[in-house]
């Protein structure tokens, strides 16, 4: 047996670290880019570099790390699963652990209305799945999706995703994907802006379904996200939520709700769409389901269920180490009521950041519910367009990010050019380090701003 640790840090800089990356890795690495150390130990909302720095975590794993890093639990779960002689691998054998971790997941979702399918570790085969099963079930073709989406990056999730940077770079993706509009507070597709927009937008989806000469022959599937992540944090309006699922419904198409990002309590509850009161026919997790492990589940109405053994695989769909640290991340989200901790800690952060946005024009939108949050950075010196919304400006997000890591902050970027700073800090997160937070971003606002001038 070696001898060789598993961690071997040695005394070193984050630059050495960063340059022997940069030599041995692909160039499709990103998050070094922009945030460029080395970690050497994390723990809650807290990372430390290999230099001794401590930042606070806003990114958390782009929202996997629901409890943050190392919690307590789940390294006692892993632990218990080691000393178990449970096997780590087991492809789609069932275990008692999984059994429980089945039973828990089920508990959350409408008794016996649906049905768990275990995927390959990724968000992205999630989705691959449901789409193959929305296509199998109704013997259709088509999908819509929506403009702003993300669902991944492998080559049909990748043909459901709005942003066009990589696109443009593949040929030949899944065909059959129609994009519609999706609603947004600050910037309306159609140019309308308010609760006329949702309106427009929310009639428009019904009539393109129902309209003979659409142009388009009804989809096997409807996906998306109540809230999108990637897109920058735009969260789908009620009204139109509830008209899709009513349509979707009405003309017998499946409807996906892509919870990888979103789901596990974020929002302020258990999966976003809940703030529609709605029931998709699937539902995607992933991220946080695994407790900060690899996992990908789908959650199935039973009478979707219309897959014949082995009609979707992945040789890591097993993951018992997963299901451990998942198990007991959902009881400590049911017993410490962490939806509660992510609205009330999202409703500060956002009166903060909205306040903020009073002093710094800069800031031209503050939105998202409970724990996921977009900053909307604008370019104020510019003309509003026709609804009121200045030009984005994303060279002043990246710098203001950049500001943010020097201020030992962790944040990322999303939106139309990355022009959205976003916020998906655990769920853990107290009211100090929400203050903290506040705190920093402000300075790194400052410091950006400064530049600018």
């Amino acid at each position: 047996m070696t001898n060789t640790p598993v961690n071997p840090i040695h005394q070193a800089t984050n630059a050495y670290y960063l340059d022997r990356q940069n030599e041995m890795e692909s160039n499709v690495r990103s998050y070094p880019r922009k945030l460029p150390l080395a970690i050497a130990k994390a723990q809650g909302c807290w990372v430390t570099d290999v230099e001794g720095n401590q930042y606070l975590d806003c990114l958390a794993g782009a929202g996997t790390l629901a409890l943050g890093h190392n919690h307590p639990a789940v390294i006692e779960a892993i632990q218990d699963v080691l000393a178990s002689g449970l096997p780590l691998h087991t492809l789609d054998l069932t275990t008692p652990l999984k059994d429980a971790f089945t039973a828990e997941l089920l508990s959350f979702f409408p008794k016996d209305q649906y049905r768990l399918q275990f995927c390959g570790p990724t968000g992205a085969d999630g989705t691959e799945a449901a789409i193959k099963l929305a296509k199998t079930y109704t013997g259709r073709g088509n999908v819509i999706a929506f403009s702003g989406g993300y669902h991944g990056m492998t080559q049909g999730s990748l043909s459901m995703t709005g942003n066009l940077n990589a696109k443009n770079a593949v040929q030949n993706l899944m065909p059959g994907v129609q994009f519609l509009p999706y609603p947004h507070e600050y910037r309306c597709p159609l140019g309308i802006g308010g609760e006329a927009g949702v309106e427009a937008l929310t009639y428009y989806f019904e009539n393109f379904i129902e309209d003979v000469e659409s142009g388009v022959v009804k989809p096997a599937a409807v996906i998306l996200e109540a809230i999108q992540g990637e897109g920058g944090v735009v969260s789908a309006p009620t009204k139109w939520l509830q008209k899709i699922r009513e349509v979707t419904q009405k003309h017998g198409i499946v409807l996906i709700l892509d919870e990888v990002q979103a789901g596990f309590c974020r929002s302020g509850k258990m999966f976003a769409f809940e703030h529609a009161g709605i029931e998709p026919d699937v539902v995607v997790m992933s991220k946080a389901v695994g407790g900060s492990l690899p996992l990908a589940v789908l959650a199935i109405k039973k009478e979707f269920d219309a897959w014949q053994p082995a009609g979707h695989t992945g040789t890591f769909r097993g993951n018992q180490l997963a299901m451990a640290t998942g198990y007991v991340s959902l009881k400590i989200m049911k017993e410490q009521n962490l939806a509660q901790n992510a609205e009330q800690r999202g409703v500060f952060l956002q009166t903060e950041l909205k306040r903020l946005s009073e002093q710094y024009g800069c800031i031209g939108n503050v939105r998202g519910k409970g724990l996921m949050i977009g900053i909307e950075i604008v370019d104020e010196r510019q003309t509003k367009d026709r609804i009121g919304a200045y030009p984005a400006d994303p060279q002043l997000a990246a710098e203001i990010q950049k500001a943010c890591f020097n201020h030992k902050l962790l944040l990322e970027r999303g939106g139309r050019g990355g022009n959205v700073v976003r916020i998906l800090c655990p769920l853990i997160i107290n009211q100090a380090e929400c203050e903290e937070m506040i705190t920093r971003f402000r300075k790194a606002v400052a410091d950006a701003l400064a530049l600018r001038n």
